[in-house]
């Protein structure tokens, strides 16, 4: 069996391999994998022994293909094992390997199969969900004072709407995402992460019902002007894919963020927020929310 292109109409078969995964990087979120497809990049699945194998090809940085970490959900591959599945597949290299795994075997073992290098735009931000719901103590002060604004200036006088984002609001998501990045510029010369971000949202946005996420919007005077899109990454921890809030709002954005944290992640004790790609705003932006721990991420690639 050879690996085929992923779509969102494959979400339902696959899903089970995702049930009590235990990579804490969004790169195993399902609905993740999915959606990040556009014309430079293709996510491509088989399944072999029971074991659901994924691949990301590129169009022109071929350099970059590369393989995740099998899934399924009572079977972790060796590193010898890694070796022979990457070669079986023509691959050379490994994306998103995070640092528990690499510490459960140790890297003495690693060492002669593959060369380890770490992935710092990729190391991922996760919060304690109570942190962003409470927002308490003198380090979320002048969150808590944005907040307080927004709500005495729109909240208060009846402006604003939270609600769930279905595929019925589908058009008006797409239509705020297209505002959005007209204010941020996604479609400019050389912002290809946020053109790429730009396309995942949009994939997700008209595939809500079937990958199985969980949307929020917030409307100011009937208009969408914040959204949110959140799901299952392991059984303590959700992971938000996508908030997005006009920036010439103040207080918007966190207002809106501590709704996401309320709403759609109820049950989890942990909040993945992602990476920050590299990106020293992003960097900055989500460093002030002050994450509880960062998941760090590796690329092993095959030794000649």
């Amino acid at each position: 069996m050879n690996l085929e292109p992923l779509t969102p109409a494959d979400f339902q078969r696959l899903n089970p391999f995702f049930k009590h995964q235990p990579y804490r990087l969004c790169a195993y979120s399902l609905p993740s994998i999915i959606v990040w497809k556009n014309e430079e990049y293709q996510p491509y699945a088989m399944i072999r022994d029971k074991v659901l194998i994924i691949s990301t090809e590129f169009t022109h940085h071929r350099e970059n293909r590369h393989l995740l970490l099998p899934v399924a959900p009572a079977i972790e591959y060796s590193p010898e094992a890694l070796h022979d599945l990457a070669l079986s597949v023509g691959h050379e290299r490994y994306w998103f390997v995070p640092e528990d795994y690499i510490q459960r075997f140790g890297e003495k073992r690693f060492k002669p199969l593959f060369i380890i290098e770490p992935q710092p735009e990729y190391d991922e931000y996760v919060y304690q969900r109570p942190d962003l719901v409470d927002l308490s103590g003198n380090t979320y002060s002048k969150k808590r004072n944005l907040r307080k604004q927004f709500h005495r200036e729109y909240v208060d006088s009846n402006r604003v709407q939270v609600e769930p984002a279905t595929a019925t609001e589908a058009e008006e998501c797409a239509e705020f995402i297209e505002a959005w990045c007209e204010e941020r510029q996604c479609d400019a010369d050389g912002q290809i992460d946020l053109a790429c971000e730009k396309q995942a949202a949009l994939n997700t946005i008209w595939h809500m019902n079937e990958l199985e996420v969980n949307g929020l919007l917030l409307r100011i005077d009937g208009n969408v002007c914040a959204f949110g899109i959140g799901s299952y990454l392991t059984d303590e921890m959700g992971v938000l894919h996508f908030e997005k809030a006009f920036s010439r709002v103040k207080g918007l954005y966190q207002y809106f963020d501590n709704q996401c944290a309320r709403r759609l992640f109820q049950g989890y004790r942990y909040i993945n927020k992602e990476s920050d790609m590299g990106e020293v705003n992003l960097a900055k932006a989500k460093k002030s929310y002050h994450p509880a721990m960062m998941i760090p991420s590796y690329k092993l690639t095959l030794r000649e």
